[in-house]
């Protein structure tokens, strides 16, 4: 086990596959993300503008690096539909030194 200091999770969602493709595609494109995981589709319920919503929605599992979370998350926002898209972020206390060092090159 590696300690970390610069890989970091930015988890987001989108309303359906193309969309999460697209914003996972956009990001390991321009080098913001080493690998997006696209989880299945899950059931969201949330309240917007005053109502209860329920929908489908895919969910992102962002490897980033601290120094690209900002453009990483500029970026995130301009490729998705929702006027306030989920954007959390985890740290990542440790892990495979090999695996790590593979997000820090990947998002140089």
């Amino acid at each position: 086990m590696h300690k970390n200091k610069k890989a970091v999770i930015l988890w987001g969602n989108a309303p359906d596959k193309p969309t999460a493709e697209t914003i996972a595609r956009g990001l390991v494109e321009k080098r913001l993300a080493a690998c997006v995981h696209i989880f299945f589709a899950g059931t969201s319920v949330y309240r917007w503008e005053g109502q209860i919503h329920q929908g489908e929605e895919w969910s992102l599992m962002i490897k980033t690096r601290r120094k690209k979370l900002k453009k990483a998350m500029k970026e995130l926002r301009k490729l998705h539909p929702y006027d306030v898209p989920e954007m959390i972020v985890t740290p990542i206390m440790a892990g495979s030194r090999d695996y790590l060092s593979w997000v820090d090159s990947e998002t140089c």
